[in-house]
C-alpha cells in the first residue's frame, strides 16, 4: 500500500499506454518580467533550471516536440506524449495566440494531451471558456505556480500575487471540470516549520487536484542568491527536508495527487543546497522513511 497518493499510479489509471511529458517553450512571457507587474521576476526564478536541452524557443513547437520524442524514444519506443507548456506563463497572451500554439502541439503525432503551466493572475473567464471546450476534446491539466500560502513570503520573493489569487484561480479552473495542479516551494526564507505545516492545511482547503512540491533551491545569478550571499538564511539538509515532508503530507488532504517531492537543478547553476542525490535516490530515501514510520497522507488532516 502506498503511503501517499502518487502521480505515477494516478496517470497509469488514465491511459492504457505510457505517457511522457515533453517540455515546450512556446515563446510566452510573464507579467512579472515584462513590466505589467514587475520587471524583476520572482527572486528565485531562472527558467534555465527546468528547460531541458531539447526545449528551445527559437524552434517551432512541432520541432521541439519532435526533438523531445527523439530524446525519450530510447526509453519506451511505443509511448505517447503530453506537451508540457512549462516556461514562463503559458496563458499570458491573446486567446488566438494561445489557441494556435496549443493546437500546434496537439496536431503532433503521438501527443495525447496538454499540461499548461501558468500564474494564477493570468487567467480569465474567456480563457477558461476555451480551456473548458478543449478539455472535452483532449487530456488537459492547468498547473498554477502557488509557491507559498503566506502572503508575506509571496511579497518577499516578489511573486506579484496573493494566495487568495491562487485560491480563486484554482476554484475557477476546477469548477470547469479541468484537472487543476499547483506548485509550491518548501523552505522559502522567513517561513518556520509551523508555517510550512500550516501550508499543507491551507492547500488542502483549496480545490486542487494535483500538487508538485520541491525544496527551495538557490540558483546562481538570481536575486535570492544575492540575498543569501549578503545574509545567509537556513536551507534544508536532505534529512531535515525528509522529516518536514513526512509531517507535511500527514496534514495534506488524502485525495490530492502528489506529483513530486523534489527537483534537481543543473549543478552549474545550483548554489545551495547541494545534496548530491539523484531524484530517484531522494525518493527512495523518502519512501523508506515513510514506510519505517508508517506515515500516510492525510492522517492528520481534519478538514478545518
Amino acid at each position: 500500500m502506498e503511503h501517499y497518493n502518487s502521480f505515477s499510479k494516478w496517470i497509469r489509471e488514465r491511459f492504457p499506454f505510457r505517457v511522457q511529458k515533453i517540455s515546450v517553450d512556446a515563446g510566452f512571457s510573464c507579467p512579472n518580467r515584462d513590466g505589467s507587474i514587475s520587471s524583476g521576476g520572482c527572486s528565485f526564478c531562472d527558467n534555465r533550471t527546468f528547460n531541458p536541452s531539447y526545449c528551445n524557443r527559437t524552434l517551432s513547437i512541432g520541432q521541439q516536440i519532435s526533438d523531445g520524442k527523439a530524446f525519450f524514444a530510447r526509453k519506451y519506443p511505443d509511448m505517447k506524449y503530453l506537451a508540457y507548456f512549462q516556461a514562463y506563463s503559458n496563458t499570458y497572451a491573446d486567446l488566438d495566440t494561445i489557441r494556435r500554439r496549443y493546437e500546434e502541439a496537439l496536431a503532433c503525432d503521438g501527443v495525447v494531451g496538454l499540461v499548461v503551466g501558468t500564474r494564477p493572475d493570468c487567467i480569465s473567464d474567456k480563457l477558461l471558456d476555451y480551456l473548458e471546450r478543449l478539455n472535452r476534446q483532449t487530456f488537459l491539466t492547468v498547473e498554477y505556480g502557488i509557491e507559498s500560502t503566506c502572503d508575506a513570503t509571496l511579497e518577499r520573493i516578489n511573486r506579484g500575487h496573493t494566495f487568495e489569487c491562487s485560491r480563486r484561480a484554482i476554484a475557477a479552473t476546477h469548477d470547469r471540470g479541468i484537472i487543476t495542479g499547483g506548485h509550491i516551494i518548501v523552505g522559502l526564507p522567513g517561513e518556520s516549520a509551523a508555517d510550512i505545516i500550516r501550508q499543507a492545511g491551507s492547500i488542502s482547503l483549496t480545490k486542487l487536484d494535483i500538487l508538485k512540491i520541491h525544496q527551495l533551491q538557490i540558483i546562481r545569478g538570481t536575486r535570492l542568491a544575492e540575498e543569501y550571499a549578503a545574509k545567509p538564511f537556513h536551507v534544508f539538509s536532505v534529512d531535515e527536508y525528509i522529516r518536514t515532508i513526512g509531517e507535511y503530507i500527514q496534514h495534506l488532504r488524502k485525495d490530492i495527487v502528489i506529483e513530486r517531492f523534489v527537483s534537481q537543478s543543473p549543478k552549474g547553476l545550483l548554489l545551495a543546497p547541494d545534496w548530491g542525490l539523484k531524484n530517484y535516490e531522494f525518493t527512495n530515501r523518502l519512501n523508506n522513511y515513510l514506510r519505517e514510520r508508517n506515515i500516510r497522507q492525510g492522517s492528520l488532516f481534519n478538514g478545518a
